[in-house]
C-alpha cells in the first residue's frame, strides 16, 4: 500500500503558501468581495489562494487532476486533489479567525474516489491538523513538531458534546425536530461551524457533530482527518466518506445513535 507521506508533506508546502497569502489579506480594508451564483461570498483571497494551490500541484504533481471550489475540476486521472482554499469564508470577511485551507487528495478505488491525504490549516488561530491513510492523525505546527491525536471514549450521549453549524439548513431539510431532541439529550451543545468541529472531534474535545448540506471540498480533509484519529465520518445515510452532500463524525462510539437522532422518522 502507498504510504502517502510524500503527497502529505507537498499538502504542508502546499498549506504554508496558501496560509501566507490569506493571512496578509486577513482584516484588510480594501478586500474584494462577491456574491457567487448560489448566493455565497467569495472573496479575492479565496482565488488568489486556489490560484497558489493549483499552480504548485501543477508544477509538483502535473498527471494530477485538481478540484477546488473556486475554479472547478481540471484533469482525470486516478489521483484528484480537492482544495477549498477558505473554508468559512463568511467569517474571513468579518473578521472572525475561525477559518482554514482544506486541502486533500483522493484516490480512485471501491465505491469512487476517497481520501488517503488531509491537510487542515487554520492560521488565524494558529492551529494545522493533518492525516495520511495508515498513519494517523496529527496537530502541531508542522510535520516536525505534531503530535498525535485521537477520538474521545465517551459512550453515552447523556455525556457528549455535540457541534453543528446552523439551525435553519436542519429545518429546511425537514430534520429539524431530530436535531432538537439530540440536543435535548447531549450534556453540551456548541455552534461552531465550519472545519472546526470536525477537528475538534478527532483531538476528542467534542464527540459528535453533523451539518445538513456540504461540498466535497468541504468534507474530503476532513474526513481523512477524523477517520485516522478512529473517528467515524459519514453522509446523514450512513454511507462512509465525503460523498452524501452532508456530513455525520463522531468518535465511532456514537455514530449510530447520533444518525438515528438526525434521520427523519416515519
Amino acid at each position: 500500500m502507498p504510504d502517502y507521506l510524500d503527497d502529505l508533506r507537498l499538502a504542508h508546502v502546499l498549506a504554508d503558501a496558501a496560509d501566507a497569502a490569506t493571512t496578509a489579506r486577513f482584516k484588510a480594508l480594501d478586500l474584494k468581495v462577491e456574491t457567487k451564483p448560489d448566493m455565497t461570498p467569495v472573496s479575492e483571497a479565496d482565488k488568489a489562494a486556489e490560484e497558489l494551490i493549483r499552480g504548485q500541484l501543477q508544477r509538483a504533481r502535473p498527471r494530477d487532476a485538481v478540484l477546488g471550489e473556486e475554479y472547478g475540476v481540471e484533469g482525470t486521472g486516478p489521483r484528484r486533489w480537492v482544495i477549498d482554499p477558505i473554508d468559512g469564508t463568511k467569517n474571513y470577511v468579518r473578521g472572525v479567525p475561525v477559518w482554514a485551507t482544506l486541502i486533500s487528495l483522493m484516490e480512485a478505488g471501491e465505491g469512487g474516489y476517497q481520501p488517503v491525504v488531509g491537510v487542515v490549516s487554520a492560521p488565524a488561530l494558529g492551529r494545522r491538523w493533518w492525516a495520511a491513510k495508515g498513519h494517523g492523525a496529527f496537530t502541531g505546527r508542522n510535520l516536525a513538531s505534531a503530535t498525535r491525536i485521537h477520538v474521545s471514549r465517551v459512550g453515552k450521549l447523556a455525556d457528549a458534546s455535540f457541534a453543528y453549524s446552523s439551525l435553519s439548513g436542519w429545518e429546511e431539510r425537514d430534520r429539524l425536530d431530530g436535531f432538537l431532541e439530540l440536543s435535548r439529550q447531549v450534556w453540551r451543545t456548541r455552534a461552531y461551524g465550519d472545519f472546526w468541529p470536525y477537528m475538534m472531534v478527532a483531538e476528542g474535545s467534542v464527540d459528535i457533530c453533523a451539518e445538513p448540506e456540504l461540498s466535497l471540498w468541504d468534507m474530503a480533509a476532513n474526513a481523512i482527518i477524523v477517520t485516522e484519529a478512529g473517528g467515524a465520518f459519514t453522509g446523514l445515510d450512513g454511507r462512509p466518506g465525503p460523498h452524501s452532500g452532508d456530513a455525520a463524525a463522531s468518535n465511532g462510539l456514537l455514530h449510530d445513535e447520533l444518525l438515528g437522532y438526525l434521520n427523519p422518522r416515519p
